[in-house]
C-alpha cells in the first residue's frame, strides 16, 4: 500500500486537475451560447438562399452556372471543418471517421481527391493521411470572419470552374442540441437538385441588369453563406462538446479524489494500528 504522504500528493495533484477542467468548463459553457446565437442567427439566411439558389436550377432561362450543371466526376475537392483544439471529446474523431470512410470510397471509384482544411486537426489529419491539402485556413478564433475564409475556399471554386475537379462536398459537424452533435458529409457543388421539393415546378425570374449578372453572383454568395454557417455549426458543436467533455471530466476527478480519500484514511487507520500495537507489544514486554 503506498505511503499516506504518496496518496496525498496524488489527491492535490487530482484537486488541482479538477479545478482546471471545472474552469475550461465553466469558459466552454460561456462561449457555447454565444456560439450558438450566431449560429442560429445565420441560419434564416442560409435556409433562404438555399431554397432560391435551388429554384435557380428549375428556372426557365437560357444561362446554366457550371455550378448547376452536373458533368462526369473524375475529381473530387472537399472541404474539411474541424476544430483548431482538442479536448472536445469525440467530435473531430468520428468527424473525420466519416470522411475517411468517403475517401476510401472516392479513392476505389478512382477518383483524385483535394482537399480544403478549416481548424488545426483537420489539417494534421490530411497531411498524416497523405491528401492533398491545396488550401488551409487554421486559428480562426471564436468569431469565424468571412474574410478569412473566402480565400482558402476560393482556391476550390476556381478548381471547379477550371474544370479540376468535377464535384465540391463539404464535411462539418451539425449542431443538433447541447448533447449532440451530428458528423455531416454534404455535396455543394454542383446544386444538388433535391435541395428542396421544387421538382416538377418551373420557376422564373426577372433578372435585372441581366441573368448572367445575377445569377453569378448569386450562386458565389450561396457557397459562402454554406460554408459560413457550416463554420458557426462547428463552432457551437465544439464548444458544446468541450463543455459536456470537460463536465465528465471534472465530475470522473472528483469520484477519485474521493476513493483517493477514502485509501488514505485507511492507510492512516492501518499506521495508527500498527503503532498502538508496536506501543502495547513494548508495554507487555516490559
Amino acid at each position: 500500500m503506498p505511503s499516506g504522504k504518496e496518496i496525498r500528493n496524488k489527491i492535490k495533484s487530482v484537486e488541482n486537475t479538477r479545478k482546471i477542467t471545472k474552469a475550461m468548463e465553466m469558459v466552454a459553457a460561456s462561449k457555447m451560447r454565444k456560439a450558438q446565437d450566431r449560429m442560429r442567427a445565420a441560419r434564416p439566411y442560409g435556409e433562404k438562399i438555399r431554397r432560391v439558389a435551388s429554384h435557380l436550377s428549375h428556372a426557365l432561362t437560357e444561362y446554366r452556372h457550371p455550378f448547376l450543371v452536373n458533368r462526369e466526376v473524375k475529381a473530387i475537392g472537399l472541404i474539411l471543418v474541424t476544430s483548431d483544439k482538442g479536448l472536445c471529446g469525440g467530435l473531430n474523431s468520428n468527424l473525420l471517421r466519416l470522411a475517411v470512410g468517403k475517401m476510401k470510397e472516392f479513392d476505389r471509384q478512382g477518383l483524385k481527391l483535394q482537399a480544403t482544411c478549416i481548424g488545426n486537426k483537420g489539417l494534421g489529419f490530411m497531411q498524416r493521411a497523405g491528401a492533398k491539402v491545396v488550401s488551409q485556413v487554421v486559428s480562426l478564433g471564436d468569431t469565424p470572419h468571412l474574410e478569412r475564409l473566402i480565400g482558402p475556399v476560393k482556391v476550390q471554386l476556381d478548381a471547379y470552374m477550371n474544370g479540376e475537379i468535377d464535384a465540391l462536398y463539404i464535411a462539418y459537424n451539425r449542431f443538433i442540441n447541447t448533447m449532440k452533435q451530428e458528423p455531416v458529409f454534404e455535396q455543394l457543388l454542383p446544386l444538388p437538385s433535391d435541395t428542396v421539393d421544387a421538382k416538377g415546378a418551373s420557376w422564373d425570374y426577372v433578372y435585372e441588369p441581366d441573368a448572367k449578372a445575377v445569377i453569378d453572383e448569386l450562386l458565389l454568395r450561396y457557397v459562402e453563406a454554406l460554408i459560413y454557417q457550416a463554420v458557426a455549426e462547428n463552432m457551437a458543436s465544439e464548444q458544446s462538446a468541450r463543455m459536456v467533455a470537460m463536465k465528465s471530466a471534472s465530475d470522473n476527478a472528483k469520484n477519485v479524489i474521493g476513493e483517493l480519500k477514502l485509501v488514505y484514511n485507511k492507510a492512516r487507520q492501518a499506521a495508527i494500528t500498527k503503532e498502538l500495537s508496536e506501543i502495547v507489544g513494548g508495554a507487555a514486554a516490559v
